[in-house]
């Protein structure tokens, strides 16, 4: 799903420091939203509809989801 860049910063700072990986997805998650901004017309300067969207169309295993649910906590 990832390039292998991304795939490797979450094998490595989710094996030894997981709170720098939380702040790694902010930044993709982040990231995905401003293209999906930018690649949609629905969603242009709707930032709240662009991490709706993101969140229901990604798959997130691990980490921070786009509207700020934590996954793979408890």
């Amino acid at each position: 799903m990832f390039n292998p860049i991304v795939r490797g910063w979450i094998g490595y700072f989710g094996r030894f420091y997981k709170s720098m990986l939380f702040l790694v997805l902010r930044r993709l998650n982040d990231r995905l939203v401003r293209w999906a901004m930018r690649k949609y017309k629905r969603m242009d300067g709707h930032y709240t509809r662009a991490v709706r969207w993101l969140a229901g169309v990604a798959h997130w295993r691990v980490g921070v989801r786009p509207d700020g649910w934590t996954v793979g906590a408890g």
